[in-house]
């Protein structure tokens, strides 16, 4: 898997995850990309959230690290412009990916723990933050 940066935009007590439909599975994922070379993972993270959601945004800090086949970096964001679901990367555009569905979906903040989201690690911390509001 290599390296990542993702975010964790969170808007009116929703957050921003992509809905995956692959090999028969559904689950969500935080928005997010390997990183490529010369590039940090805050930049990786932003650059994958307009890639992925069609949105820009800055980064707020960091929201946590796992590492799983690789260093998982997750930045709390802020949306500075764009139109959320018109993301172009090639998730979206390559036909002949085969990697499954992509889906940009607001999730409310308190439905997280009823949904398979990935990691499982980031998911918790988020919930633990819902729960201490």
């Amino acid at each position: 898997m290599g390296n990542r940066g993702a975010v964790v935009l969170i808007e009116e007590n929703s957050v921003a995850l992509i809905k995956r439909v692959r090999d028969g599975s559904v689950y969500y994922v935080f928005p997010g990309g390997g990183i490529q070379q010369h590039e940090t993972p805050e930049a990786a993270a932003i650059r994958e959230a307009f890639e992925e959601l069609g949105v820009h945004v800055k980064i707020v800090g960091l929201f946590a690290t796992i590492n799983y086949e690789g260093d998982q970096h997750f930045f709390l964001a802020k949306r500075t412009g764009g139109t959320f679901g018109t993301g172009l990367g090639e998730e979206y555009t390559d036909p002949n990916r085969h990697r499954g569905t992509y889906e940009p979906r607001w999730v409310e903040l308190r439905e997280v723990n009823e949904l398979n989201v990935k990691p499982l690690e980031v998911a918790a911390k988020l919930q633990r933050l819902v729960e201490e509001k």
